[in-house]
């Protein structure tokens, strides 16, 4: 069970969607504060991926294109961190992993999941991309979804993989070369893990790797999302790699998590169903891990993810389908108010400035 999700609350969020047909406002927990960020531009759809680099704060919208990359065009925007538009540019096909290299500086959009997989390295400052890299093997079947960097290597997930159960790799190291994306699997999809609490697996059987992230002590976190399973793993691509598992609660499907730094007081999430990207300000632990999920009912929220039992604690619960996560620094105002009352948050001030960590 979710901990503290108040089941009359999301009854009152289903009525209001059955009478109104339209996605209700997201509710912040008590001690956090919820407003709207950014709102997609005219002709986007499908926020996702976000990243945060210097003063900026880039989106990437899918804007219904195919995951096989079959057709379309998705859209990456550049706001600044009052989530004002600076700029944007498009790439060809369904764009999901958007990360920041640190290394080379530039970012890597990363296009099409589920097959047709390719990568465009974008220059942040004025936004512009390189050719099309392709990929040198999909061992797994399908495609690839995200990227994190550890120490300037890149790693990658394949995704989508063909076979159950599944012994293809489930994240790989990835170098450039000439227009071609070298992989090479650093983790199999049925790896042996060390079980972090009950019901995780000692042996995996990864389905749906998706999203990586990094913990504030260095290890790679993969999302399994359909497993309903995080793996941590230390030292990736080493002799000395290890990997744990831990099982998520009955039914929750985890996107994103990202997890705080000791300055990080306001979580940027994008929402695939309304197209918008939210701020949520409040006291975030350090290393303490902040997933955007939905719960067996598709009912979407952002909760604080206890990394010895799995569960949830939500801190926003009333969104659609929430996906791309990242932090920024708030410097408050002081002429900013906050009135707080059972679990709503309303901010009578004007927008709080952020900047980057």
């Amino acid at each position: 069970m979710i901990k503290h999700l108040s089941s009359t609350g999301l009854a009152v969020v289903a009525m209001l969607l059955a009478i109104t047909g339209a996605q209700a406002a997201p509710i912040a927990a008590l001690g956090y504060g919820i407003i709207t960020f950014a709102a997609g531009p005219i002709g986007t759809s499908g926020a996702d991926s976000v990243v945060v680099v210097g003063d900026s704060v880039y989106v990437g919208y899918s804007s219904g294109t195919p995951k096989d990359g079959s057709a379309g065009n998705s859209t990456i925007v550049q706001y600044n961190t009052a989530g004002a538009f600076v700029n944007s540019t498009t790439v060809a096909g369904h764009a999901d992993g958007l990360r920041y290299d640190p290394t080379s500086g530039l970012l890597w959009s990363m296009q099409n999941e589920d097959a047709n997989p390719n990568l465009v390295l974008i220059n942040p400052v004025n936004l512009a991309k390189s050719a099309v890299y392709t990929f040198s093997a999909v061992p797994h079947g399908g495609g690839y979804d995200d990227a994190v960097f550890v120490n300037g290597h890149a790693f990658v997930t394949p995704s989508n993989p063909a076979s159950n159960p599944n012994s293809d790799p489930a994240l790989s190291l990835a170098t450039l070369g000439a227009g071609v994306v070298n992989v090479s699997g650093v983790l199999n999809g049925n790896a042996p893990a060390t079980a972090l609490n009950a019901g995780a697996p000692t042996t995996l059987n990864l389905q749906d790797p998706d999203s990586l992230s990094l913990t504030q002590d260095g290890r790679v976190v993969l999302d399994s999302q359909a497993d309903s399973l995080l793996v941590f793993l230390s030292n990736p691509g080493m002799v000395s790699q290890t990997a744990s598992s831990l099982q998520l609660q009955s039914g929750v499907m985890v996107d994103d998590t990202v997890f705080a730094g000791t300055l990080d007081n306001t979580l940027l999430v994008a929402d695939k169903t309304t197209d918008n990207v939210y701020a949520i300000t409040g006291a975030f632990g350090f290393n303490m891990g902040y997933s955007a999920a939905q719960d067996a009912n598709l009912n979407g929220f952002v909760g604080a993810l206890d990394q010895t039992d799995g569960s949830f604690t939500p801190i926003v619960t009333g969104l659609g389908n929430p996906g791309g996560e990242a932090f920024l620094v708030r410097v408050p105002e002081p002429a900013s108010l906050t009135v707080m009352g059972t679990g709503v948050l309303l901010l009578i001030a004007r927008r709080r400035k952020t900047r980057a960590v």
